[in-house]
């Protein structure tokens, strides 16, 4: 397939995990992409291996003139742009370290993480739309998140911040869809990176327990990202797709009734 011959996307993120498979994915189907990260040298790396099909741009998610200058500098340097992939998000260690409960955060950890993962998101938006209008028309996927749609014991700004993208989608959908813009989000579950690798001993277990697949891959969530990017979504807007091996659509209690029924099937085979 070449469903982006002829188009140009910013992923930003786009040096490692899901943006990096987003990226290659793009390539692969005819392409042009600018690899925008924090690290501009593994952007750099990813970019000399895509080829004249790759830009590395470096930014800082938290800086507006710096979302500016990456949106600038890709339509200078490839001519248009087409899509936008809002991904960045910052899962660095001591964020995730104090990211912790409504009582217990540290206000500055709060405004960071608001900072990078919703502000981020809108002023990409801001500055991507313009151009996507003038090439006419194109679409907008952001990374949210299953965190999103749920309560949990710790990380409450990360997950307000990807509850937020959710209204953030809608709006940016409802506001341009006549100018050719399309706004849809994805809603990732557990995907085999290296922070999940790195989890405490005994958390993956616990995590594999009550999803009913497998742990997705950096490629499946791609395969969804650039399906809602591409033409064959083209009726699609104002969505958002989860995306996590069915983790949030059973009962809350599946892992331990599943466990009961077994061994009670047992017993009554026993009998």
């Amino acid at each position: 397939m070449n469903r982006f011959e002829n188009k140009v996307a910013i992923v930003t993120g786009g040096a490692s995990g899901i943006g990096a498979a987003v990226c290659r994915r793009i390539v692969a189907e005819g392409g042009k992409v600018a690899v925008a990260d924090v690290s501009g040298d593994r952007a750099e790396v990813l970019a000399k291996e895509l080829g004249p099909a790759g830009f590395a741009v470096q930014f800082d998610a938290a800086e507006a003139s710096s979302i500016e200058k990456m949106v600038e500098a890709t339509v200078q340097h490839f001519g248009r742009l087409d899509v936008l992939h809002n991904n960045a998000a910052d899962v660095s260690a001591p964020i995730q370290m104090g990211d912790t409960t409504a009582v217990d955060i540290d206000i500055a950890i709060w405004d960071r993480v608001m900072q990078v993962n919703l502000r981020g998101y809108l002023l990409g938006c801001k500055y991507a739309i313009p151009h996507i209008i003038r090439s006419g028309g194109g679409s907008i996927v952001n990374t949210a998140s299953g965190a999103g749609a749920r309560g949990d014991l710790v990380r409450i700004a990360y997950g307000v911040s990807k509850g937020a993208i959710y209204t953030l989608t809608k709006y940016v959908a409802a506001q341009y869809a006549h100018q050719g813009v399309r706004c849809n989000a994805v809603a990732p579950g557990l995907v085999m990176t290296p922070a999940l690798e790195g989890s405490p001993p005994g958390m993956m277990e616990i995590l594999k327990r009550h999803t009913l697949l497998e742990f997705g891959k950096p490629e499946d969530i791609a395969a969804l990202v650039t399906f809602l990017a591409s033409g064959e979504a083209a009726y699609i807007t104002g969505q958002v797709y989860g995306i996590d091996g069915g983790l949030l659509m059973h009962n809350p209690m599946h892992a331990d009734l599943k466990d009961y029924m077994e061994q009670a099937a047992a017993a009554h085979a026993a009998a």
